[in-house]
């Protein structure tokens, strides 16, 4: 039996816009009005606009080398100092002006490059669109193996790291755009369980649930994987059996509501 062909539901997460470029008004004066609404009423100390930094400023500053893996995997990079720096994280690193060289030992080197990428550019590939993601000729319409959905899990996963909200919130949309497989999803839940924190709840309660809704069916087709991901998990189990009980909790109490109502109609008309 083939897979079947399954899709993360959800709310989309809000792009925060962490990569525009800071700034303020276009440099204009500012004026001052009094309580009578003419202009004039300007204090002594005239506010000053704040100051834009244009694109090329970021440009203009140190190139800082990137360590990316270990041994033979061993990957540099290269990127603009202050564009890093808008990272908490690579903020920090690179507080000492002698510091021109970031070791990322234990990252991922294509998540590296989507941050990159969207440090730069403000998104990247596959980009969001209106309906849907853009098309990746490299890559198969279903995601069968995980290999998808594992590409934005750990650029979230990073993103968290590096200290980038709005670039969790892009990857953790993009996941939920990816049409797979149950043993994608299954390779899919394992990282985020084993890359995340149990409070983390933006993340891995829709893992929880789409289990929950559908392990019933789809544990038949992961070839003992669930099983497993359960054993290796136990948060997991635990979640995807609270969302069930909780779920059957519900139903139980619209029915006992639905037989109250009855009952008190009942009781009305025999009055």
């Amino acid at each position: 039996m083939t897979d079947p062909q399954v899709q993360i539901g959800g709310s989309q997460p809000i792009d925060e816009g962490d990569v525009e470029m800071e700034g303020g008004n276009d440099g204009s004066e500012v004026i001052e009005i009094g309580e009578s609404g003419a202009a004039g009423g300007a204090t002594e100390e005239e506010e000053k606009p704040a100051q834009r930094v244009a694109f090329v400023d970021y440009l203009k500053s140190p190139m800082v080398e990137l360590m990316i893996g270990s041994g033979e995997a061993q990957t540099l990079l290269t990127a603009h100092k202050a564009l890093l720096s808008r990272s908490p994280f690579f903020a920090e690193k690179l507080a000492s002006s002698d510091n021109k060289r970031i070791e990322l030992v234990d990252d991922d080197l294509d998540a590296v490059s989507c941050f990159l990428e969207y440090l730069y550019t403000g998104e990247y590939f596959p980009h969001k669109l209106a309906n849907g993601l853009q098309p990746d000729p490299s890559a198969p319409k279903i995601d069968d193996n995980g290999s998808q959905l594992l590409k934005h899990a750990k650029v979230y996963t990073l993103a968290e790291k590096l200290g980038m909200p709005a670039l969790k919130s892009l990857s953790h949309g993009k996941i939920h755009l990816i049409t797979s497989t149950a043993l994608a999803e299954i390779a899919y839940a394992r990282y985020i369980y084993q890359h995340t924190t149990r409070s983390d709840l933006t993340i891995r309660k829709p893992v929880a649930c789409f289990w929950g809704q559908r392990s019933h069916v789809l544990r038949h087709e992961t070839e003992g994987s669930f099983r497993d991901m359960c054993l290796e998990f136990p948060e997991f189990a635990f979640d995807v059996l609270s969302f069930v009980l909780d779920a059957e909790e519900r139903r139980t109490q619209r029915r006992g509501d639905e037989e109250v109502g009855k009952s008190a109609r009942k009781r009305a008309r025999g009055q």
